[in-house]
């Protein structure tokens, strides 16, 4: 889900976990995705835009909701994720999907083209977060909803377990002032004010918690943790290399407490907001 001026954001480190992790990482999102479908209601024959889409979620399963009438329109900054996304909804047999690379902050789409958009942990890395809605409110329909899921806090059993050990050794702070922020959205009222501000009305905030399942083993959650954390990246490349088996001990031990047969089963908060154009 990268997007304009969010290079410690990182696609490359998403194009790599995409490849090696894809069918994991799917489902250990699946019920963050389902339950922001939950929350969209789409319906038949809807045209849909979906923001920082990375690899094709929700707007893959979006797609399924609108019928071979409506059509789903995923955007990224990334061609190469694109790419990812285009050959998943393919392999679906999905006839009602496109993508179209395309900066947040200057959509290429007329005014009005869009029954609803979705957003799914992608507006929290917008380099200018008014300006994007103010665009996404232009190609939307009067009264169409945009719908978003972000992060809640830090300080919640998955964070704490895959990324706090490494934080513990870091010796400075988990994220570089001003740079992308995964927690920028955490507090209660701070997304629904920039979408009032961006012109929004009719706007909803409903913090959630859903499962966060890893259907593998302890090793290859913290590995893959690693891969996508690159917002922490900064953090993650002070510590000196003779701390990362301790590091990987202690994280390990964290999400072992989480283990069940051969799953790992987290939950997670976020939250799910929304208005209308």
């Amino acid at each position: 889900m990268t997007t304009s001026g969010s290079a410690p954001w990182g696609s490359r480190y998403r194009l790599v976990a995409a490849e090696k992790w894809k069918a994991k990482s799917a489902a250990m999102g699946s019920s963050v995705t389902q339950a922001l479908v939950d929350y969209a209601r789409p319906a038949t024959g809807m045209r849909v835009l979906d923001l920082a889409t990375g690899t094709g979620e929700p707007g893959i399963s979006l797609a399924r909701s609108v019928g071979s009438t409506g059509h789903v329109t995923a955007s990224d900054l990334s061609p190469e994720l694109l790419e990812v996304a285009t050959e998943r909804a393919r392999s679906k047999g999905l006839n009602n999907f496109s993508t179209q690379q395309a900066d947040a902050h200057h959509l290429p789409f007329p005014d009005h083209s869009f029954d609803l958009s979705t957003c799914r942990f992608g507006v929290m890395f917008f380099q200018d977060a008014m300006q994007a809605l103010s665009e996404l409110r232009r190609v939307l329909k009067p009264g169409a909803r945009a719908c978003f899921v972000v992060w809640g806090p830090f300080e919640q059993p998955y964070w704490q377990a895959v990324i706090k050990p490494a934080l513990d050794h870091s010796g400075g702070p988990l994220l570089e002032p001003g740079g992308a922020d995964p927690f920028r959205y955490a507090k209660a009222g701070s997304l629904p004010g920039l979408l009032r501000a961006a012109g929004f009305h009719d706007v909803d905030e409903s913090p959630q918690t859903v499962p966060w399942v890893w259907p593998g083993e302890t090793g290859e959650l913290f590995e893959y943790a690693c891969a996508v954390a690159a917002p922490f990246r900064q953090m993650l490349d002070r510590i000196p290399e003779e701390q990362w088996p301790q590091i990987r001990a202690e994280a390990i031990a964290a999400i072992e407490k989480y283990q069940t047969g051969g799953e790992i089963r987290f939950t997670v908060d976020v939250i799910f907001v929304s208005g209308k154009a």
